[in-house]
């Protein structure tokens, strides 16, 4: 099936955008409207991102006002990709933690047009939310967006003692009662016996969808993503956690500056920097686990064969689109390269995580 783009017209009062650009980290949003196919939504938008920001090429976060919902959404984020040489990083990593059965945004390449005027190629995510879980026909829980590195799952950073424990996150979905959830997560990391950690850590976290997800991180080598970049959500039937990425655009071999990363500095266990991952790769049966998992990805997903069709078919759909985006036109080459890029990096990076997993006992 071709994978199809739209475009989304952006209409916004000359008076909005001025405030709108008045200030670059006002997260309050405008009003506007965007016209999708035969519909016309009433919205409110704003910047996000941190650095990105300051880019040329702005990303922002978008509610649905009338009608209250667009694609089963109440809020979308459309990723200007402005680091990103092949403009498929994002989206390739959700696509291959789908596939590892890691929860994970749906995305999707969209053009914008802003009050008539062509802003380029953008990456449309899903927001993490109750919508979120309503699509998927999960059981409703809250959500905690991990928004920086803070959200280590220690009691510490850099050496001194943390505020609060929630200090690093932001509920996205619940209640402030359900703050004590986290609470009681991040305090029985940090004080569980280290005899005892398999079993009782195994109570508040679904270890298999953490140890997926944290396989997914280190074959990609989201070198920021192991403190902030992800979601955790509680899940009301199984009352365990589950860890949902976010934000991957630097990934498969290129920072968040867009240069080149080599395939062998992230580690095979991750950044020790997040606790728990330290934690549970310091059990025996966890890390014998995480080896297994990490093999069978290694042989069956994180492979040029599997993942080389979606590179391709992604950037041949992005290419008449990029040729038209008035801030990457002029890249073209570079864009062009990519593919190759990205399969050497998978190439390179599986072989260094299978020679480091022969020692991984």
């Amino acid at each position: 099936m071709s994978y199809l783009i739209p475009s989304y017209l952006l209409s916004i009062e000359e008076e909005n955008l001025k405030e709108l650009r008045g200030d670059l980290w006002n997260d309050d949003p405008v009003p506007a409207d965007l016209k999708v196919g035969d519909t016309t939504y009433d919205v409110d938008i704003a910047y996000r991102g941190s650095f990105t920001r300051k880019l040329r090429k702005k990303s922002y976060r978008i509610e649905f006002i009338n009608p209250k919902s667009f694609c089963d959404a109440r809020e979308i984020h459309l990723n200007a990709e402005y680091k990103d040489p092949s403009f498929i990083r994002n989206k390739l990593s959700f696509d291959f933690f789908h596939d590892l059965g890691v929860l994970a945004p749906q995305s999707q390449h969209i053009n914008l047009i802003r009050n008539g005027t062509h802003k380029g190629l953008y990456l449309q995510l899903e927001s993490v939310d109750e919508f979120f879980l309503q699509t998927r026909e999960l059981p409703l829980g809250p959500i905690y967006y991990a928004v920086n590195n803070n959200a280590n799952f220690s009691l510490m950073k850099d050496e001194t003692m943390k505020n609060s424990l929630l200090s690093g996150y932001r509920r996205a979905f619940g209640s402030s009662s359900d703050d004590d959830l986290l609470l009681d997560l991040i305090s029985k990391i940090n004080t569980i016996p280290l005899a005892n950690f398999a079993d009782e850590i195994s109570k508040c976290i679904n270890i298999d969808k953490f140890l997926r997800w944290l396989a997914g991180a280190v074959c990609t080598m989201n070198n920021d993503g192991f403190t902030h970049n992800y979601a955790l959500y509680h899940n009301s039937e199984s009352s365990l956690f589950e860890i949902i990425p976010w934000d991957y655009d630097a990934t498969w071999g290129r920072n968040v500056e867009g240069e080149i990363m080599r395939h062998n500095y992230v580690p095979l266990d991750g950044k020790k920097n997040n606790h728990l991952c330290y934690l549970l790769m310091r059990v025996p049966e966890l890390r014998k686990l995480y080896k297994s998992i990490l093999e069978e990805i290694l042989e069956t997903k994180f492979t040029v064969d599997y993942m080389e069709n979606n590179i391709i078919s992604l950037h041949e759909a992005l290419r008449p689109h990029v040729l038209t985006d008035p801030y990457k036109k002029n890249i073209l080459g570079k864009f062009d390269h990519e593919p190759k890029f990205i399969c050497q990096f998978i190439r390179d990076r599986s072989c260094y995580l299978k020679k480091q997993l022969v020692d991984f006992d």
